[in-house]
């Protein structure tokens, strides 16, 4: 079995430095149990140079299929009459050696007989898909993956050091998925090899052990150092979020169930967030934001089922923390500019948790820039939930800041290696929330072993890549993903993007050097004639394959 928390097994990136510029290095497909992966290894991985346009009217096209293409390359221009046809992978069989006429032709036969496509497989659909780059919504955060102890154990026991490397540059490096966003513990959480926390002493309420790091972020610091030096990322936003305070300063004494934080150490608390910031600033890694809390309800509703590290909180109890305590400690402090983020939980928390919040304190949610909602409920509850909250609050930053796979009774709780099918429903979550209005999207660990760990409750999920610490697999997930991320930088603009009807969806964006990304899905089963008609460049035709995905950028 292959792990679960995110997208499948990142594949590490090969650079090869030619002429002061990376080459492109294609993906080593290997068949798994659901599907292909990208196997990459300390020698060789595939990664692709991000394009450079060489004429005003030229486009350029990243496809990804089920069939097996992983960010295949295209390219052509505007204004020019002829279809053009991204070609769907075919797997190449090896002719044998004694081969005859006779055995052709049999299996010619054969292959006629059982290998027949559906009707519905020979159609080619059509669409028009119009961009208008005069009507913009929401500017980009960016994308991005998490930090945990068990992403830090992985990488501490890879066999070899450029395994590690190829990791960090496949997800943050320009010739990678371009992630500029990260989410890391403040301590301890569910993905790690124990519950912990700074001050575990107990009555330590002079915090006397945040002078320096602990040992487990010592390590998590000097990768994270790291990858921002090998994957050249200019402006790494990173989030932090406690999970727990220590056992002593909540009413239950425990790392988890049914406990919150007592009222007499909300001041601690705050200072504890403070102490934080500036250990984490004094040993390079700035931090862009902090949160008030996972998942506050796993402590109050949900504590039957969650045996991780979780704190409770009401929104009445989290307006007081925030108006009275941690809202006035950061905005008198060093750290004045931090983004704060509130929630950090399911969606249907939303918008009701901030209205209680301002009943209880009026206007306390002013301290919030941002909104952080976690994605594993979307499609229970529908999109109305995050339409009222930016009616209720439309100036926060609003992002995903966790997305996994395998949390549901009815999901594999662990990595199924190769399926499409997860990918695309990544894809669709993807689609949807930043046509809601979304800023960024941060998932959860971006890389866990074969078992969907490690971590010390057994709770296994699907991340983007899995490593088996001498290889990694890419998930059909990672390039979904990747999609996204790879050629929409920090500062896009989303554009309209309107297709004339339900064969394709599609969102587009206008970027900071003026030059348009839309991703184009066709989840269906018949290939898709796109014609692309853009409010200033003209249009051209491109026909796509069935169950893909592409990434498009043109000036």
């Amino acid at each position: 079995m292959f792990a679960s928390r995110g997208v499948l097994v990142l594949g590490l990136l090969l650079l090869s430095a030619i002429g002061g510029r990376s080459e492109s290095i294609p993906c080593k497909l290997r068949d798994a149990s659901h599907g292909k992966v990208c196997v990459c290894t300390a020698d060789y991985c595939d990664y692709l140079e991000n394009p450079v346009l060489t004429d005003e009217n030229e486009w350029y096209l990243i496809s990804s299929s089920k069939q097996g293409l992983r960010f295949s390359t295209t390219s052509d221009k505007f204004g020019t009459e002829k279809k053009v046809t991204v070609q769907d992978y075919v797997e190449q069989v090896p002719e044998a050696a004694n081969e005859t006429i006779v055995s052709r032709l049999l299996d010619d036969v054969v292959a006629s007989a059982f290998t027949l496509e559906s009707r519905e497989s020979s159609i080619t659909r059509s669409v028009t898909l119009r961009l208008d780059r005069t009507k913009t919504h929401q500017k980009m955060v960016g994308f991005g993956g998490s930090y945990t102890g068990s992403v830090t154990y992985l990488v501490d026991n890879f066999k070899k050091s450029e395994l590690g490397d190829h990791l960090y540059k496949s997800y943050y490096a320009e010739q990678g998925l371009g992630f500029n966003l990260m989410r890391v513990p403040i301590g301890g959480c569910d993905f790690d090899l124990e519950p912990w926390s700074y001050a575990e002493e107990e009555g330590n309420t002079l915090l006397s052990d945040m002078d320096e790091l602990d040992e487990r972020d010592v390590a998590r610091v000097a990768q994270i150092r790291r990858l921002v030096e090998v994957s050249g990322v200019k402006n790494l936003l990173v989030k932090g979020t406690a999970w727990s305070a220590p056992p002593w300063m909540k009413t239950n004494n425990r790392w988890t169930g049914f406990g919150r934080l007592k009222k007499q150490y909300y001041q601690i608390w705050a200072d504890y967030h403070l102490r934080w910031l500036k250990l984490m600033e004094d040993n390079g890694i700035p931090i862009w934001a902090i949160s008030t809390g996972n998942e506050p309800l796993n402590g109050i509703f949900f504590m039957f089922f969650v045996k991780f590290m979780s704190m409770g909180w009401t929104p009445q109890t989290q307006a007081v923390f925030l108006n009275d305590y941690l809202g006035p400690a950061i905005r008198n402090s060093e750290f004045k500019d931090i983004i704060l983020f509130g929630n950090d939980d399911q969606r249907f928390t939303f918008p009701t948790w901030f209205k209680m919040m301002n009943r209880t304190r009026p206007n306390s949610i002013d301290y919030l820039d941002g909104l952080a909602v976690h994605w594993y409920w979307d499609e229970i509850f529908g999109s109305s939930f995050i339409e009222q909250t930016t009616e209720y609050a439309p100036d926060k930053i609003l992002i995903v800041s966790e997305s996994c796979i395998g949390d549901k009774p009815w999901q594999a709780a662990a990595p199924l290696l190769g399926s499409w099918e997860r990918a695309e429903k990544y894809a669709r979550d993807y689609l949807l929330n930043l046509k809601l209005g979304f800023h960024g999207w941060i998932d959860w660990n971006i890389c866990l072993d074969e078992g969907g760990g490690p971590n010390y409750v057994d709770n296994m999920w699907m991340p983007q890549s899995l490593s088996i610490l001498q290889e990694f697999y890419k998930q059909p997930m990672f390039y979904a993903m990747g999609h996204f991320s790879k050629l929409v930088p920090e500062g896009s603009v989303r554009i309209d993007a309107v297709p004339s009807n339900v064969n394709l969806d599609s969102v587009a964006f206008l970027r900071p050097d003026n030059k348009i990304a839309a991703v184009l899905f066709n989840s269906g089963r018949a290939d898709l004639d796109i014609t692309l008609v853009d409010s200033v460049r003209g249009q051209f035709v491109v026909n796509v394959p069935a169950k893909s995905i592409h990434t498009l950028l043109y000036s």
